[in-house]
């Protein structure tokens, strides 16, 4: 098969990319800088310049292509319609890439939820979430409305080495480094809110599984154990040798430097299970969080 990948030079995109290739299959990739395009050819990724805002670029590259992956950015639902749209009435694959920070809160560093909330649970998201949301039901319903085979896939937190030109993701390596500067391993507020995690290797299995096996109108949780961030910081203090020590910064200091997105991706809880992913077959056997920090030091 012709794969399609917006954000093929990123982690997620990348890491997909490099597995689809082993496999066999062909990939064209949307790259945003003239400087990637010779890395993702030595790849063996075909580029393809442009943004998630250049209509008449996407909608070529879909239609040249048996199925797309959007991983590109999960809050541009502009870019999601364009490639919906774009493979209309085909039959194709089209898998859009979210994240479980639709289910976040404003806990603000508590603990406030004790049951996972899966694939079928009612939730009302944050306004700041809301339109993330909309464009996930908006994937789903293609299904139906516009004749694709559209699923939606939804990571919790992902650790691990990236196999693209990206090897990290965001969240741990920038706690990481913060707890370096800091010199403990920090969290925010009290540190008791609980996050999902899910290994990169374990992600791309369920993109491949998602390909092989998945119904249109499917969405899938992602993710393979969960931790507070409070453990968290303690699992990254004592793989930088800093003997365990930990250090609270005030929710406030977050939101003032850094806004509502860092807010959600540190002070709250996103407790998900990935029930729809496991019911088709996946089954998660990465290191965990755990003993992906034991295997840093």
């Amino acid at each position: 098969m012709k794969f399609f990948i917006t954000g093929a030079a990123g982690y997620i995109g990348g890491s997909i990319a490099t597995r689809l290739l082993s496999l066999g299959h062909e990939v064209s990739g949307l790259v945003r800088s003239e400087s990637k395009m010779s890395a993702l050819r030595v790849m063996g990724i075909e580029p393809v310049l442009g943004t998630l805002d250049d209509v008449e670029v996407l909608t070529a590259a879909a239609q040249a292509a048996d199925a797309v992956i959007h991983t590109a950015n999960a809050d541009h639902p502009g870019s999601a319609v364009t490639l919906i749209c774009a493979l209309e009435r085909t039959g194709k694959l089209f898998i859009h890439t979210t994240g479980s920070a639709i289910v976040a809160d404003h806990a603000d560093g508590e603990y406030a939820q004790d049951i996972p909330r899966n694939e079928d649970s009612y939730f009302e998201p944050v306004p700041f979430r809301r339109a993330r949301v909309d464009t996930n039901r908006y994937v789903r319903e293609a299904a139906i409305n516009k004749g694709i085979r559209s699923i939606v896939i939804c990571p919790s937190m992902i650790y691990g080495h990236g196999r693209g030109l990206e090897k990290n993701s965001e969240q741990i390596p920038r706690l990481m480094e913060l707890s370096k500067q800091v010199g403990a391993g920090v969290y925010f507020g009290k540190g008791l809110n609980h996050y999902s995690n899910v290994h990169i290797d374990d992600l791309v299995d369920l993109y491949i599984l998602a390909i092989e096996q998945a119904p249109g109108g499917s969405f899938f949780f992602a993710e393979n154990g969960h931790a507070s961030f409070k453990e968290i910081a303690e699992m990254m203090s004592h793989t930088l040798g800093l003997e365990g020590r930990t250090h609270s910064i005030p929710v406030e200091h977050i939101i003032d430097q850094h806004g509502e997105e860092a807010r959600l991706g540190v002070a709250s809880n996103s407790f998900v299970s990935s029930e729809n992913a496991r019911r088709l077959g996946w089954s998660p056997n990465a290191p965990s969080l755990q003993e992906y920090f034991e295997l840093l030091v």
